[in-house]
This record gives structure tokens, C-alpha cells and sequence, in this order.
């Protein structure tokens, strides 16, 4: 049987000019990713990790090389496609939670199906389900400043489950949690993985974090030097 890869990057290369300057961020990246993968990606600052976590984002593009999301390429898609591949492919965890202060947990897990345009019944229901999941039933009239950080970053997480997406992309998700917290929602990640088969990519500096993944990816200067 053939594999299906949630991600395939092939010989990615981004170059940034500065002026005068070429700065060659990434070098010939390529990786697969099978669908239901658990992966970590570390490096020190200065890596490349943060301008590979763009390109896999779809929030820039290679200079050069092909990358694909659920066998689709997606490297020379316009603004407007790029949209469109974020909203509907990739959920996004980050490290400060990126909550809309002014809505409930509610309206900000439904936020990325009001966007699309869908009934607001529907998304109620979406919604109420996601946060049921996340062990935030009873938070859902509640705003971001009435919740812990672990309790927003699980809202987070349930946004970006909400629209069942190719993958999760995650930006250091306990970074400003404490070690408890941390693992808190490491475990939940962890439980989506194993039991409901969501594709996992997370970023961290964190070697315990990482040690969640069922792969770990070392990135150095813009080039993969394991994994």
C-alpha cells in the first residue's frame, strides 16, 4: 500500500535579499511526513527553524523547490490560494494563544468556520464539541483574561481542530506555561495524536517536549542534520 504523506517538502531553499546581501536561510530541505506522525523540529536560534515554520505554514513561499500539503503543491499558489490552504488545511497553535479578547471561548474556537461563512447553528454545535474535548465545557461564556494560560491554550488548540485540518502546526505550545501546564497539554496533544490520528508538527526548543514526537527533526543552519 502506498504511503500518503500529509507533508512533502523537495529540495527547499529560501534565500533572502538584504541590499547587496544574499542570506541563504534554508539549504535543499526535504522531508515527508506520513499521515498520523507525531513530529518534533528543534534548533537553536538562527537555525532556519522559524523560516521553515513559514513555508509550512503557507505564510511564505521557497525560493526554490516544491512543496506539497495532502499531495496538492502549494509553492507558487497566490496570496489568495495560500488563504485558502491555511483555512482549510492547517490548524495553528502558538505560543501566546492568539485569542480575540472580546469573544468567548466559544466564538473564538468557531472563529475559523465564521470566517468560511457557515450558519451560525453549525458552528455553535462545532464549536460546543471542540471545547467539550478539550475538557472546557463549562468555560464556554468565559473570556480569555478569565481563563489560566493552559485553559486558553487548549482553546487554541480546539480552534484549530475545528475545521479538521491536514495538519497541526504548532509554535511552541508550552512556552509560556509552567512545566505542570505544560505537560498538560503536551499529554492532550499527545492523546489527539494517538487516538484520533491528527498529524502533529511541533516546534520546540524544549527537549522534553520534543520528546513527545514520534520523530524528532535537528535543524543547523539551515539544513537538516538528522531525521
Amino acid at each position: 500500500m502506498e504511503k500518503k504523506y500529509i507533508l512533502k517538502l523537495e529540495n527547499i531553499t529560501k534565500t533572502y535579499i538584504l541590499g547587496h546581501i544574499s542570506i541563504t536561510a534554508l539549504k535543499n530541505i526535504s522531508i515527508a511526513i506520513e499521515e498520523g506522525t507525531h513530529i518534533s523540529l528543534m534548533g537553536p536560534s538562527g537555525s532556519g527553524k522559524t523560516t521553515l515554520l513559514n513555508i509550512l505554514g503557507c505564510l511564505d513561499r521557497p525560493t526554490s523547490g516544491r512543496y506539497y500539503i495532502d499531495g496538492k503543491e502549494v509553492s507558487s499558489l497566490n496570496d489568495d490560494e495560500l488563504s485558502e490552504i491555511r483555512s482549510r488545511k492547517i490548524g495553528f497553535v502558538f505560543q501566546s494563544y492568539n485569542l480575540i479578547p472580546h469573544l468567548t471561548v466559544i466564538e473564538n474556537i468557531g472563529l475559523p468556520l465564521f470566517y468560511q461563512g457557515i450558519d451560525e447553528k453549525i458552528i455553535t454545535q462545532k464549536a460546543m464539541e471542540m471545547a467539550e474535548m478539550v475538557g472546557l465545557g463549562d468555560r464556554i461564556k468565559h473570556k480569555p483574561a478569565e481563563l489560566s494560560g493552559g485553559q486558553q491554550q487548549r482553546v487554541a488548540i480546539a480552534r484549530a481542530l475545528i475545521n479538521k485540518p491536514a495538519f497541526i502546526l504548532a509554535d511552541e505550545p508550552t512556552g509560556n506555561l509552567d512545566t505542570r501546564t505544560g505537560k498538560e497539554i503536551m499529554e492532550l496533544l499527545k492523546n489527539l495524536n494517538e487516538k484520533q490520528g491528527t498529524t502533529l508538527f511541533i516546534v520546540t526548543h524544549d527537549i522534553n517536549v520534543a520528546g513527545y514526537g514520534k520523530m524528532t527533526i535537528r535543524i543547523l543552519d539551515g539544513e537538516i542534520v538528522n531525521g
